[in-house]
């Protein structure tokens, strides 16, 4: 089993990434969407990529209107809908979505995709006994009043949320100061700098999923399906988080890390409040929901959008390509190799790259045909990164 490298400080290997991955020839980051404004406390500055001081924040505050059954299939929302959240269960083919807007005639429908395969590890017994895999959308809906659904034929158990996570009122939160303000070259948002709301990882004032951490063993690359050229990313975080957390009931948002267009690396997965994103203090890392069955010791990695006819902006992929050899260096894993997967929560076991696509555990299309066209080059330019951070 993989282990964090002995001779050298996660603190030191995430300044030598990020050396590496800054010498890459893209644009820097674009600054943070306006949906988030920050006020620094005085004297606040950045040293080494971490603040020197606490921060506020305001941030949107998520609305979200939630139905089941007959009443989730036409819904009229009490606010502008950004994005609208659908699981049900059954056939995936043939489910469709059209648009309602004040004064106007409903939209054309839209056939739904099906999703990713998302979702917690459970034991082997659990694993085997499970019902056929529920279907998963989030669809962009910009500002819509209301919405209408068609299943198709033996699909049954629908729900959708309505979600606002751009006209809520204004909600603050505090960004520690031992948070990162940078990561591998680019600009990084810790949970609080995007809005993340944590009383949604609780249910009855009970943590709905509490953080387990294992060794890291393999490393997965998503696309999220949602919006290209999307104008408020952070705004689109805060939509996965609650349709993750709350409406699919996983009690946090799925992946490890996020990644907009513009290169800003997002904070995913709650592991602890001591600043060190995705892991502990001994360097294992959180289990997340991005790859159902095989998540305890796999990190996932978004890129927001979707990439199914089109490469990510090189903003984005030079953030990904950061990431992955930083989580490589630090945890001595070849990103180059082909491993033997093992489940520590349920001993089910998977061959797969050490480096992989979502669509090489289960049956997806994430993380998009051109995406994934393009792991194999991913593999060797994350090696080479990682050889010049040493």
């Amino acid at each position: 089993m993989p282990v964090p490298h002995p001779a050298v400080s996660r603190r030191a290997v995430v300044g030598a990434i990020g050396a590496a991955a800054a010498a890459l020839a893209v644009s820097p980051a674009a600054p943070a969407a306006a949906a988030v404004t920050t006020t620094p406390a005085p004297g606040t500055g950045a040293a080494g990529g971490r603040s020197q001081t606490a921060r506020t924040v305001s941030v949107p505050a998520t609305r979200a209107q939630s139905a089941a059954g007959a009443e989730a299939a036409s819904v009229q929302a009490d606010f502008p809908i950004r994005y609208v959240g659908v699981s049900w269960d059954g056939p995936h083919r043939g489910a469709a979505i059209r648009l309602h807007r004040d004064g106007a005639a409903p939209g054309p429908w839209r056939a739904l995709p099906a999703g990713c395969a998302g979702g917690p590890d459970r034991p082997a017994h659990q694993e085997a006994a499970a019902s056929p895999r529920t279907a998963t959308a989030l669809i962009a809906a910009d500002g819509a009043s209301g919405y209408e659904l068609r299943l198709p034929d033996g699909a049954g158990n629908l729900r959708t949320t309505a979600l606002d996570t751009v006209h809520g009122p204004a909600r603050t939160a505090v960004v520690a100061a031992a948070a990162p303000s940078s990561l591998c070259g680019a600009e990084y948002l810790p949970r609080a700098a995007w809005g993340a709301d944590e009383s949604k990882r609780f249910k009855n004032g009970v943590e709905n999923s509490p953080a387990k951490y294992y060794p890291l063993q393999t490393l997965t690359v998503h696309h999220t399906d949602t919006a290209n050229a999307d104008p408020d990313p952070a705004a689109t975080v805060r939509a996965i988080y609650e349709y993750h957390a709350v409406t699919l009931d996983w009690g946090d948002i799925g992946y490890h890390f996020l990644i907009d267009e513009a290169g800003r690396i997002y904070e995913g997965r709650w592991s602890g409040d001591d600043g060190l994103p995705a892991q502990d203090a001994t360097g294992k890392v959180v289990t997340a929901f991005h790859t159902a069955g095989f998540n305890s010791g796999n990190l996932g990695i978004a890129l927001l959008g979707t990439l199914t006819g089109q490469e990510p902006t090189p903003q984005a992929r030079r953030s990904l390509t950061g990431l992955l050899a930083l989580a490589a260096r630090t945890h001595g894993l070849d990103p180059q190799a082909k491993v033997t997967y093992v489940n520590p929560v349920n001993g089910v076991t998977k061959p797969v790259d050490m480096i992989s696509g979502h669509r090489d555990w289960l049956a997806t299309d994430c993380p998009g045909g051109v995406m994934y066209a393009s792991l194999p080059a991913l593999r060797t330019e994350v090696a080479a990164l990682g050889v010049a951070a040493h």
